[in-house]
């Protein structure tokens, strides 16, 4: 709060023994607003290089684009992590204000789904550039700290939403999900370094760790779900600026899908039978009716965010919303087409890719437009701000 100043005499002290006013630096106040929500551009462009790298059809060139894509994500990561040190180091009191803000809580998830779309991409493409000795350390230690964070964000997100946010359900949305769909992206990536362990129980508790997390994810998702479904239907569509975090429920489904396929590459000699052979069965027989849970959504959030376009929305950070939930359906439908050999699910994975490169496309180049300009980092106006309709007031 601000207050007048009591009247008091003129000060005598001369002019050049007079303290200047402390101010914070100009690099730190270009921060200042700087939100947990800007990883989530780090994700989408390193799922676009394990998406790629993943596709049925080969395509000169295709390989090394994606490790292109992967060092950008790399670069990327480091710029904003150096970022937001900065904005915790400078301006504490609005990185708590953050944390304490339901809308914008949850988006400390997408900082352990960063570090873990990085860490994978590293052994997925990286390893062409880097080697695969420095892909396996930088894919240890990125997946150690994201899954560390993302177990952290899983609990208390949802502890501060029930003991010092307050929401109801009008305020449901799908950034609900962020916090809890991280130990699903663990434990999609994960599989990747069990080759990588010591032969034997090393190799068999990551595996398992991993299932334990895909178990802990699906769960707190299917109990989200029902509510974001609700919401949507008996309360009306979300604010226009919030529409395009409809797409974050491809999120779960398509990096649930891809845990199941990994699983099953992942699990021959590493589990006794018949549990390999389970994790096979599983591959299929959960991936097959949530991919086609996926294409319902998908065709549903694409309706509502043409309606929402056509009614005048701009673009905001929640665009990127369009790439990493996009790329992860890409990936399980690759999983579908190796493990069931059926052609329509490498045309699916196909179009899904080029959906994906339209949506990269477009965000980067909203993004950096934004950032040239400066009107992406710069204070929130009454009429950019994005407010939640306020809970019912009671009638007494």
């Amino acid at each position: 709060m601000v207050t007048a100043a009591p009247n008091r005499a003129p000060s005598r002290t001369p002019p050049y023994r007079t303290a200047p006013r402390r101010t914070a630096r100009p690099r730190a106040r270009s921060v200042r607003h700087l939100g947990p929500n800007w990883y989530a551009s780090v994700m989408g462009t390193a799922v676009v290089a394990t998406a790629g790298a993943g596709l049925p059809f080969g395509v000169p060139g295709l390989r090394t684009v994606c490790t292109a894509f992967w060092a950008l994500a790399l670069a990327m990561l480091v710029v904003l992590l150096l970022a937001r040190a900065a904005h915790w180091t400078h301006h504490r009191d609005q990185a708590v204000t953050h944390l304490l803000d339901p809308a914008t809580a949850p988006f400390y998830g997408c900082l352990s789904m960063a570090l873990l779309a990085v860490g994978g991409g590293a052994l997925v493409v990286g390893r062409d550039w880097i080697g695969t000795p420095a892909a396996v350390a930088l894919d240890a230690v990125l997946f150690t700290a994201g899954t560390l964070i993302g177990l952290t964000a899983a609990v208390a997100v949802p502890y501060l939403m029930a003991v010092r946010h307050r929401v109801d359900a009008t305020q449901v949305t799908p950034v609900w999900l962020l916090p809890v769909v991280a130990p699903m992206v663990s434990a999609a990536l994960g599989p990747l370094l069990v080759p990588h362990l010591p032969a034997g129980e090393p190799r068999e508790t990551l595996l398992l760790a991993c299932f334990a997390m895909f178990g802990l994810s699906l769960l707190a998702t299917l109990v989200m779900l029902p509510m974001i479904f609700a919401r949507l239907v008996t309360g009306g569509p979300l604010p226009l600026a919030l529409t395009p975090a409809l797409f974050l429920v491809l999120g779960p489904l398509g990096q649930s899908t891809t845990a199941v396929a990994t699983f099953a590459v992942a699990a021959e000699g590493v589990v006794p039978a018949p549990y390999d052979q389970g994790f096979v069965v599983l591959a299929v027989l959960y991936g097959v009716p949530v991919t086609g849970f996926a294409l319902f959504w998908l065709a549903l959030a694409g309706a509502l965010v043409v309606r929402a376009r056509r009614r005048g929305t701009g673009f905001t950070m929640t665009w990127w919303a369009f790439t990493f939930p996009v790329g992860t359906c890409v990936t399980g439908t690759e999983g579908l087409a190796r493990h069931t050999g059926l052609a329509v699910y490498d045309g699916l994975a196909v179009a899904l890719f080029l959906l994906l490169l339209v949506a990269w496309s477009v965000a980067a180049a909203h993004t950096a437009r934004g950032l040239l300009s400066g009107r992406l980092l710069a204070p929130p106006t009454p009429q950019a701000t994005l407010t939640l309709p306020p809970p019912p007031v009671p009638v007494v």
